[in-house]
């Protein structure tokens, strides 16, 4: 339990400790407590007069005894005092179960109210006030709160990262067959962190985990088995793994939409990453409600939104949504009405389930022809919420907003056809419908559309299709979340915090985190990882980023062939490379790249012309090349001309040798030698 330790050690150093909602908890607690010693003291109070009543007993027989049967009782009480003693024992070991129990029991209701407090908390405030109580439920032995300590020290939670911690604290809770912990200590040994690098391990670790019930574990081993990483390619143990985890993730999208994760890419804004569109910059936040209050009903719209899904970077308050949505009702827009009626159809804090209210407001979107609010109706039809199940005016309004594209109604229909609502079966019509809705990242239909190329159900059976579609499917479960952590951590300068969170995601097969992961390694900010290791790691991470189609990523393994970084230089696998680049991804870098080793004759034999064209491609691909691709070509004409002017200089130096030698006119001699032998030649042929 050294990890613990150590773990309460840093709480109380870190001072996230609240004095006052402590006390109050406390004090609860202490109530708990006496109440349970109150109930335990009753119990001992039993026990004990049972006891006492049968020593009484002996006592008294002992006085009526005469000495004939002396002997006799003295045998009897000896059994008897036998006996009372293993009944004491007895109720020993039961009060120490009873102790136990409640000791576990209060653990585990610590470790309830830490998860409730995550679960409700917008601060890290109050979130770190959740990590205490865990830290509490952990030291009672309560495995979950383990888990989630042993989380927070491997990430960096409240800066409190302690990799060595987590591993002891990991490696405890494996052996209690956690497969959280399995999970982990693969991932620890697949990268080398904290523990010696090693593949074979990390795949024992994956396994144990998958069986355990890990959905990272299986997401892991499903990339590994489709990108053949350690293992022999086999689509269809991926197909097999890959499944498991989509299943579980279509299970949680059909209750709620679920929450889309903004994935900022670390190389794209590396020096400004605050103004990344993917996170919403406080002061362009504080902006935007200002515009809204001035009465902008788009930006009002917008703002009710991203609090309803909590997307860039804001946090999910439905009070917030609710407040913008209504102003923008009231102004007409249809849109805001269309979103109330799907705030009060699911149900949550600031608007209660309310079947009569979602009916409402989705029909005044409907009425102004809103595609959101007929797909609202269609789900109250399809559904009988608040009104009978009837499928053909659900149907009948499922076409109609699918018609205004919108994809939600344009997977309820591919559902019906596939399912067999309220119509016939039609696979090809349920597979037109479900590809309709996965080109606008409709989730559910991207799941369905792998069902159905798993299964061979409508379409041609194709296993790497469905591995491809149920993976998408896979990225969206809640460990997506890391993304946000670990971007913020990124900005706040915890690159080592980060850089564990990008690497698990980049294990699982995200390829922005895999580009990410390497981008962080390759700038050597990070402590947790030898700086020997990071270029080989680095360049390990760009190859597979490149292979699920980053052109950045193909970029790289370029540079890193032709300077040598993490593997040899070689100069003919890096004009590869950015061919591919340049010829699949149309990138200008890579044009420029391969033109400057046209130019030098760089793995490649050397082809001015060749060279010259590939800048000129560069700069019409991207304006940002003109510059770069202004100084090559000046370049390379500087050194045509010197080339042109040393073979003139060659040329005219011959010239003047040759008058030195035969005199001023020994041009007119040349010529008429060749003229002779023309005679001479002509002379034989027709001769």
């Amino acid at each position: 339990m050294k990890p613990l330790s150590l773990l309460i050690e840093t709480l109380i150093i870190l001072g996230i400790t609240i004095k006052n909602i402590e006390a109050e908890r406390h004090n609860k607690k202490q109530k708990e407590r006496n109440v349970t010693t109150q109930v335990s003291v009753n119990e001992i109070k039993q026990f004990l007069s049972h006891i006492l009543d049968q020593r009484t007993l002996v006592k008294v027989k002992t006085k009526r005894e005469n000495p004939i049967e002396k002997k006799k009782n003295q045998h009897k009480l000896k059994i008897k005092g036998i006996q009372n003693k293993d009944l004491s024992e007895r109720n020993q070991n039961y009060l120490k179960k009873q102790a136990k129990k409640n000791f576990t029991d209060e653990g585990n209701q610590l470790f309830k109210m830490g998860i409730k407090i995550l679960q409700q908390s917008k601060r890290q405030k109050q979130k770190a006030e959740a990590y205490i109580l865990f830290a509490k439920a952990a030291d009672m032995g309560n495995l979950k709160a383990m888990e989630k300590m042993a989380d927070a020290l491997l990430f960096g939670n409240f800066g409190m990262q302690n990799v060595t911690a987590a591993i002891q604290l990991y490696e405890s809770l494996a052996k209690e067959g956690s497969c959280k912990a399995q999970n982990a200590l693969g991932f620890l040994s697949s990268y080398g962190i904290g523990m010696e690098h090693n593949q074979a391990k990390a795949l024992i670790y994956y396994t144990f985990g998958s069986a355990g019930g890990s959905m990272m574990s299986q997401m892991i081993l499903g990339y590994r088995y489709l990108s053949g990483i350690n293992v022999l390619q086999n689509c269809e143990v991926a197909l097999n793994h890959y499944k498991k985890v989509a299943d579980y993730i279509a299970d949680k999208l059909e209750k709620s939409e679920g929450i889309p994760v903004e994935k900022v890419r670390l190389t794209e804004r590396p020096e400004n990453l605050s103004s990344n569109s993917e996170i919403l910059d406080w002061d362009v936040y504080q902006y935007y409600k200002f515009l809204a209050e001035r009465g902008d009903v788009q930006i009002q719209v917008s703002l009710g939104q991203l609090h309803l899904i909590g997307r860039k970077g804001l946090d999910q308050d439905y009070a917030k949504a609710l407040y913008y949505f209504l102003k923008a009702a009231k102004a007409g827009s249809a849109n805001a009405m269309a979103f109330i009626g799907k705030m009060y159809l699911e149900g949550n804090d600031a608007a209660p389930q309310n079947n009569i209210t979602a009916f409402k407001y989705f029909s005044m979107a409907a009425n102004k022809g809103n595609a959101i609010g007929l797909h609202g109706l269609g789900l109250l039809y399809f559904h009988g919420k608040g009104v009978p199940v009837n499928y053909a005016e659900a149907l009948k309004y499922f076409q109609k907003a699918a018609e205004k594209g919108w994809p939600n109604a344009q997977f309820q229909l591919g559902f019906m056809y596939y399912s067999g609502s309220g119509v016939w079966k039609d696979y090809k019509l349920a597979f037109k419908y479900f590809y309709l809705a996965s080109q606008s990242g409709q989730p559910l239909a991207i799941y369905y559309l792998a069902e159905m190329y798993a299964t061979g159900t409508g379409v041609l059976r194709s296993c790497r299709t469905a591995v491809e579609l149920y993976k998408g499917v896979c990225e969206l479960g809640h460990w997506a979340e890391k993304f946000l952590t670990a971007y913020f951590a990124y900005k706040d300068g915890d690159i080592d915090s980060s850089l564990v969170q990008y690497a698990l995601l980049a294990e699982m097969g995200y390829e922005v985190a895999q580009s990410n992961s390497a981008f962080i390694l390759e700038s050597k900010k990070a402590k947790i990882i030898e700086k020997e290791k990071m270029y080989p790691m680095a360049f390990l991470l760009w190859n597979r980023a490149a292979i699920q189609g980053n052109a950045f990523a193909r970029i790289k393994i370029g540079d890193y062939y032709y300077y040598g970084y993490g593997t040899k230089k070689d100069y003919q696998t890096a004009a590869t490379h950015y061919s591919i680049a340049a010829d699949k991804h149309h990138s200008a870098q890579a044009m420029f790249n391969l033109a400057y080793m046209y130019e030098h004759g760089l793995g490649i034999a050397k082809d001015i012309h060749t060279a010259r064209r590939l800048y000129d491609m560069a700069a019409q691909t991207s304006p940002d090349a003109h510059i770069p691709v202004l100084l090559a070509l000046m370049k390379l004409e500087t050194v045509l001309l010197q080339d042109t002017l040393f073979v003139n200089f060659i040329m005219r130096w011959k010239w003047i040798k040759l008058d030195n030698t035969l005199g001023p006119y020994w041009d007119l001699f040349g010529i008429g030698l060749i003229l002779a032998a023309l005679i001479f030649l002509l002379r034989n042929r027709y001769g």
